[in-house]
């Protein structure tokens, strides 16, 4: 049974030394996907300099999604689909 208080202490203790090892190893995973996704913003930036074709900004490609949305309604009533 336990009731010396000195396994409590050496439990809890064992505990906190368990949870700060949990810590550390989360710490270091967290700041290696920070470093690559800072690698990954890094390429693109760089890529994105060049000549080549550039995405649109969000408020055009929800319009555009907006516009085909209003294409595929049209279509359905057209042939004749009850949306």
């Amino acid at each position: 049974m336990m009731t010396d208080p000195n396994l409590y202490f050496t439990m809890a203790g064992a505990g906190l030394v368990g949870l700060g090892m949990i810590c550390m190893a989360s710490l270091a995973g967290w700041r290696g996907w920070l470093a690559l996704k800072e690698r990954e913003i890094n390429a693109y930036a760089d890529h994105a300099g060049h000549d080549g074709p550039t995405l649109p900004n969000a408020s055009a490609r929800i319009e555009i999604a907006d516009l085909k949305e209003r294409i595929r309604k049209l279509e359905a009533i057209a042939s004749g689909v009850d949306l």
